[in-house]
């Protein structure tokens, strides 16, 4: 377990510049995260490479970038794909002959799933074909970045893969009861993570959002000792959760959603950044705040966290743009609802004892339990309710400015990091925020 380690003091150092080199570890599909490092390292002048997780054909095989999908994904990037297949985790992989994980848990339905056996000595077969064809293709990769970066070039590694939910049907079913359900569709995480299933996901979640990051800071050695011996630094970054300190009874408090079933993988993260810092590697997991995206929609209440920036924003100096922010967020309600209600709400949602025993940062990631489902999925949907457009949302526009914060915070404290884990609070990215505005 880390030590909460947050970053309080807004960096400023910068040792990137036109003609060094910014690598994304993880395609880029849609707005997230990434985005405000890519943006950072355009304005610095970098040269911008990336990588796809490729395709799969109609058999299901793993095969690069047609002419189309490259040039889409280019375009989406702002620079040059490395067009070999990076798919990380070992979900639709198996020796030749043999079953995949996928295809094991296709047995699997609502009635059965939690009684289900899994043939393990099959699983770890499937896992080692799935880990030898990563390092495999990132070898590949490795050998073309190694032409595309000069002597003498900064670098900077940002990991971006995360996730490793196997396509199973019944997956879907049991995620609802989990993080959406309540009374008597409401469904223990632990009861996931207790069955042959749940334990086949976390472990396709370590090799996807942790495992690829100390793939990827071995396999570039080489890189890295010669761009050392030509006057050049090497830096990684990756994104973490674990927590947030927001603001709760006017002062920073630790919390988090509960039950995010990924945090032990972004502790495995962690501990990556770890080994590899003990070693002399400048490598920092940056554990970012909650946000609403694609892939964080089906945890609801997972947004309710964000509600509590518009208080740190007055907080942290923000002044009359902060106003303006209020502003908006105001705009987006029914008429007759207050702004200051809905944070009222926030505030007498985070004091609720269902929902304050969970804020314990050692016994993270905690089990989810039908009173927090009640009170958690209750209050996203009375919140919700209370916008004029149920797709226009004051989440989503505090989602913006978490990403807007979180770019220039991680590419300059990169340049000279603190330590191998760092938290990005809703304070550092307030301060940010003022920053820039």
């Amino acid at each position: 377990m880390s030590v909460l380690t947050p970053l309080r003091d807004l960096p400023t150092a910068n040792i990137f510049r036109r003609g060094d080199v910014f690598v994304l570890f993880g395609e880029l599909f849609g707005r997230g995260y990434a985005n405000g490092l890519i943006d950072e390292a355009r304005k610095a002048g970098m040269t911008i490479l990336g990588i796809t997780v490729g395709r799969r054909d109609e058999n299901d095989h793993l095969r690069p970038l047609n002419t189309e999908e490259l040039q889409e994904a280019e375009t989406r990037l702002g620079g040059r794909i490395i067009n070999i297949p990076l798919m990380a985790g070992f979900d639709m992989d198996a020796p030749e002959g043999t079953p995949t994980p996928t295809a094991l848990l296709a047995e699997l339905k609502l009635t059965n799933w939690q009684e289900a056996k899994l043939d393990w000595a099959q699983i770890e077969r499937c896992r080692e074909v799935g880990v030898a064809r990563f390092k495999s293709a990132l070898a590949q990769v490795m050998a073309e970045l190694d032409q595309a970066i000069p002597d003498g070039a900064n670098v900077f590694f940002a990991h971006t893969m995360a996730g490793g939910i196997p396509k199973t049907k019944v997956f879907l079913a049991i995620a609802n009861r989990i993080y959406k359900g309540r009374g008597e569709r409401f469904l223990s995480s632990r009861a996931l993570l207790d069955s042959d299933l749940g334990k086949m996901i976390l472990m396709n979640f370590d090799e996807v959002t942790a495992n690829t990051f100390q793939y990827l800071i071995e396999a570039s050695a080489g890189i890295r000792a010669r761009i050392g011996k030509t006057g050049g630094e090497v830096r990684y970054t990756a994104y973490g959760y674990h927590g947030t300190e927001i603001l709760i009874n006017g002062t920073y408090q630790w919390q988090t959603y509960t039950n995010y079933t990924q945090g032990y993988a972004k502790m495995r993260l962690e501990r990556h950044a770890e080994a590899a810092w003990s070693q002399g590697v400048k490598a920092t997991v940056f554990n970012c705040p909650e946000i609403r995206t694609n892939s964080s929609d089906i945890f609801v209440g997972v947004e309710l966290s964000l509600f509590p920036l518009l208080n740190a924003l007055k907080k942290e100096g923000c002044g009359a743009w902060a106003e303006q922010q209020w502003a908006h967020c105001q705009s987006l309600l029914q008429d007759g609802i207050r702004l200051q209600d809905i944070l009222d709400k926030i505030e007498r949602y985070n004091n609720d004892p269902a929902i304050a025993r969970f804020r314990d940062f050692a016994a993270w990631p905690m089990d989810n339990s039908a009173e927090l489902a009640e009170v958690m999925v209750g209050t996203s949907e009375e919140i919700v309710d209370l916008h004029k457009d149920r797709k226009v949302l004051i989440s989503d526009h505090l989602s913006s400015l978490v990403l807007e914060g979180t770019g220039p915070l991680m590419f300059h404290e990169a340049a000279a990091p603190h330590g191998p884990v760092l938290w990005l609070n809703h304070d550092i990215i307030a301060k940010q925020l003022a920053r820039l505005h």
